[in-house]
Formats: structure tokens, C-alpha cells, sequence
């Protein structure tokens, strides 16, 4: 997975972030075609933000994903323009989900890594769906 510096105008960088967040109560919500909607919309939003995704994993009370970022986003600002607009959407679709106070912690995890390591950490999501 040995990635190349990505350029924008006025720079040369390599942004890699390991996300990690959870529905509030780390309910187990994240399933079925709640779970094939949110990887849509995560990749859809990190198009629209300029970032690759790398890896995604989506667990039943958890995300996973690592993330190819550009700088004019902060890692803060990354997670909440995608728990945002996840929020937003998975409630106007699944009527289910409007009876929560709301749908995502207020906290996330975030990591960053090399080119040295992203082949590391995309194995570890890679490897969530088959842990017990």
C-alpha cells in the first residue's frame, strides 16, 4: 500500500488519520442496511471533504477507518463533517434512529500514521469483521 505524496496548489503531503467512533451507548445499531448506508455516505462525504478512504469497517457499535486527508482539515473537523452528515441522513431515512437523543458519542479516537504504518493499520481494520 506504499502511498504517493498527493499535491494541491501550494503543497506536497501525506495526511494519513485512523478514525475510530461509536453510536451513543455503543448501541449495536450499525447493521444491515443501516450499516451498508453509513459506508456510502462515509465515502461520499470524504470525497466531498478531498479524502481517500483507505479502509473503512463498520461494526455493529463501532467505525473504523483510515483516512488519506488533505491539510486544510484538521482531524476534529474531519469526524465532524462525516458523523454530521451520517447523523443527519441515517435519520431521515431509518425512522428508527429519531428516537435516539442522538446518534453518535461526542468523542472519537484518532491516530495518525506514515507510509510506513498504513499498511499496518489497514490490515487491523481489514481484520475487525473477523474478530469474536
Amino acid at each position: 500500500m506504499g502511498q504517493d505524496y498527493r499535491r494541491k496548489e501550494t503543497c506536497v503531503f501525506l495526511l494519513n488519520y485512523h478514525l475510530v467512533f461509536c453510536p451513543k451507548r455503543r448501541r449495536k445499531i450499525l447493521v444491515g442496511s443501516i450499516r451498508d448506508r453509513l459506508m456510502q455516505i462515509v465515502r461520499e462525504t470524504a470525497l466531498d471533504l478531498e479524502c481517500n478512504v483507505l479502509a473503512l469497517e463498520v461494526m455493529p457499535d463501532h467505525v473504523h477507518m483510515f483516512l488519506s486527508a488533505t491539510p486544510q482539515w484538521a482531524p476534529n473537523q474531519l469526524v465532524g463533517r462525516i458523523k454530521g452528515k451520517s447523523a443527519r441522513l441515517l435519520r431521515q431515512e431509518f425512522p428508527e434512529l429519531r428516537r435516539m437523543p442522538s446518534v453518535w458519542t461526542r468523542s472519537f479516537f484518532v491516530s495518525t500514521a506514515g507510509n510506513v504504518a498504513s499498511e499496518t493499520i489497514a490490515r487491523y481494520i481489514a481484520e475487525q469483521a473477523t474478530r469474536d
